[in-house]
């Protein structure tokens, strides 16, 4: 007969504790303390005649694994692993030369940074075999995961439900820990989307006793939850509104949420990159009931950040202009919506993706055609909204050379190039109807003074259709922009982490008189 193995908290039912033979859980833990005693208390949850194994990437095994006299099995295999790809790669092929893996648990411990050089694909690839090879020898695997990063792997690994048995966290809260489990699958059955208190207490994981064993059903819809800024000052509308001081507390209360509103606030830009990956979370890891909005408190959202924010899983984003009443008829035209856009698991694909060009100012001819034409070819941003490109040709008696050394882009992804005496820029995710606007930022002068015509692409196939053809120019008619041009851009666009600091001044050096001139 086939073992069945025990998670270690022993006021959990059986649907959500056991583990048969033949298949792989992944729990994540936020602290280190917690997942050590997790650890032991699963080594003393066994039979006495249970094949327990240990292995641990980055941690003495020795230290932390203990055996308890009264409980468990009265001998455990301990093994280290070293922290790299070659020790998760070849782990199997090494227990095997130490070790018949048939009806053994192994548990797995390792830190969140054991991921960090593994892609997605490589993660799936070594999970597919690792289900395999405990299919195969009828063995459990439970993988430990500890640090405070664990919603990324959770995120990625919340729709692998064919390589994972089981899927959970435990999160700490202070003086409990919430234990939160994504789905679960075991001789009893499927459970998923079950959140439970536990506390650890007489040396050992416990139920908090207030919290109810039963499913949680999605009877929240009326509920919101909102940044106390959304309104302005006003108390809460209804017993369904509650009220929070800071997205990050209002993240983690909508960690359990299942149908509500969430409502965020967006002060400044330096807060997207914080809030996209909590949006991200969200949508990822509580469903598509969820509805989730963005209400700019000042003008801070740029085109980009917007997309992003959609990307990420947010339902709908309140300008800065709209009142307070129309803020609400907008919060209440959501309700009852079921969002069916596709989020990808990993977030930095998405912000690669909605933010790609890394590039600004001028670039040679190849670079800027071969950057234009991979973001038409990015499907993740909208049709015929990815930008606009112009061709600028000076007015007679000045060179392309000398109109660029007047072009100053400020904005990251603002490229041009210059060939048979024109300047070609493209301006990402800027609209048509803006194009004057964006060329008055970036000239000093009025570019009606500076150019004597101009022709504009901005729909895609049209824009992919001109790159195609400045492809095929010879690579001897491309013009090189003047060398102080190049010394002046380099000087004064001094950056750090991608964005300008202060400018430094150029030298200068003056025609020298001669010296007749001098005596004269």
């Amino acid at each position: 007969m086939e073992p069945i193995f025990s998670v270690g908290i022993r006021s959990l039912w059986d649907e959500l504790r056991h583990m048969p033979a033949g298949g792989v859980w992944w729990l994540n833990i936020d602290r280190q303390e917690d997942a050590i005693n997790l650890l032991n208390q699963t080594i003393a949850s066994q039979d006495n005649q249970a094949k327990v194994a240990v292995i641990t990437q980055g941690y003495n095994p020795q230290k932390i694994a203990k055996v308890d006299d009264n409980h468990g099995p009265e001998k455990i295999r301990v093994f280290t692993m070293p922290g790299s790809k070659n020790g998760l790669k070849y782990m199997r092929r090494d227990l095997m030369c130490s070790l018949n893996p048939e009806h053994y648990l192994f548990i797995l411990l390792v830190s969140d940074h054991s991921w960090e050089n593994i892609s997605t694909e490589a993660l799936r690839k070594w999970l597919h075999g690792l289900t395999k090879w405990a299919q195969r020898y009828k063995c459990s695997v439970l993988l430990l995961n500890t640090g405070i990063n664990g919603d990324k792997q959770r995120s990625l690994l919340v729709s692998e439900h064919r390589l994972l048995n089981g899927l959970a966290s435990m999160r700490y809260q202070g003086d409990i820990c919430r234990y939160d489990v994504s789905f679960w699958c075991n001789e009893k059955g499927v459970s998923a989307q079950q959140q439970h208190d536990l506390h650890w207490q007489d040396e050992e994981w416990k139920l908090v006793e207030t919290a109810e064993a039963e499913l949680q059903p999605r009877s929240d819809e009326k509920q919101i939850l909102s940044h106390s800024a959304i309104l302005e000052g006003a108390p809460p509308l209804s017993e369904y509104w509650q009220l929070f001081k800071t997205n990050d507390d209002l993240f983690e209360a909508a960690r359990d949420a299942q149908a509500s509103t969430v409502i965020f606030s967006l002060a400044k830009n330096s807060q997207i990159d914080d809030l996209a990956h909590q949006i991200h979370t969200l949508r990822r890891q509580r469903g598509s009931a969820l509805k989730i909005v963005v209400r700019e408190n000042t003008a801070s959202l740029r085109a980009t950040d917007e997309r992003l924010l959609l990307g990420c899983g947010a339902t709908l984003i309140i300008p800065w202009n709209a009142p307070l009443s129309r803020s609400l008829t907008m919060i209440e035209s959501v309700q009852q919506q079921q969002f069916n856009r596709h989020v990808p698991e990993d977030i930095n694909l998405l912000i690669d993706q909605m933010q790609p060009l890394k590039l600004r100012g001028y670039q040679p001819w190849d670079v800027f055609c071969n950057a234009v034409s991979s973001l038409m070819n990015n499907t993740l941003l909208p049709q015929d909204g990815k930008g606009v490109m112009v061709a600028l040709r000076p007015v007679p008696g000045l060179r392309a050379e000398q109109a660029l050394t007047l072009c100053r882009p400020n904005r990251l992804g603002d490229i041009m190039t210059i060939s048979e005496n024109r300047i070609t820029l493209f301006l990402p995710f800027c609209r048509i109807n803006d194009l004057d606007i964006a060329l008055n930022h970036i000239f000093p002068l009025p570019a009606g003074d500076i150019f004597s015509n101009r022709m504009v692409w901005y729909e895609d196939n049209q824009i992919s259709a001109e790159i195609v053809q400045m492809q095929a120019m010879n690579p001897e008619k491309w013009t090189k922009p003047l060398a102080v041009s190049l010394e002046i851009d380099e000087a004064r666009r001094v950056e750090r982490n991608g964005k300008p600091v202060r400018r430094i001044a150029v030298p200068t050096t003056l025609l020298k008189a001669t010296s007749q001139e001098q005596a004269e």
